[in-house]
């Protein structure tokens, strides 16, 4: 079973960042494990986070990722000092994080959070290798978004 995002069947989406792919033009994604506190896995697990303002910043050979808010529960966190907001480190293979670094350094890549997902009862972060979209490109893609809604609504009168 192949499915668009190219993820297993059984991976359960937790959030999504829709502005990404209108924002840019995805070229390559990885999966890529999170460093969580506890509190922060619960959150997950109750679906309270948000990849809009997030970004992925890869810093002496590690990746970090930036702006990700994850609301922490009232009754998970009563002896910690939860930060919604703090910076979180990716797990990745060395080998993944060398391409990610050479593509971001010298191609000029940007690196951005597509999706959080469960998979096999571990918290991932799908992550893009993207170049930016111009004004004209997003406008583009949006004249066919419509024209493809436009037609299927013609065919299937």
């Amino acid at each position: 079973m192949s499915r668009k995002s190219g993820k297993k069947p059984f991976a359960k989406v937790i959030a999504v960042n829709r502005k990404a792919r209108h924002d840019y033009f995805i070229e390559d994604s990885f999966e890529a494990g999170l460093s969580l506190e506890g509190w922060e896995a619960k959150c997950l697990r109750a679906g309270r986070a948000q990849l809009t303002e997030s970004y992925v910043h890869v810093k002496n050979g590690e990746a970090w990722l930036l702006g990700a808010h994850f609301s922490p529960l009232p009754t998970a966190s009563t002896h910690v000092d939860a930060d919604p907001t703090r910076t979180r480190k990716l797990l990745l293979h060395r080998n993944e994080l060398d391409r990610l670094v050479g593509a971001v350094e010298r191609k000029g890549y940007t690196l951005v959070p597509l999706d959080l997902h469960w998979s096999k009862g571990r918290a991932k972060l799908q992550v893009g290798l993207a170049k930016g979209k111009k004004q004209h490109d997003k406008r583009a893609a949006s004249k066919d978004r419509d024209w493809q809604r436009q037609k299927a609504r013609i065919l299937k009168r």
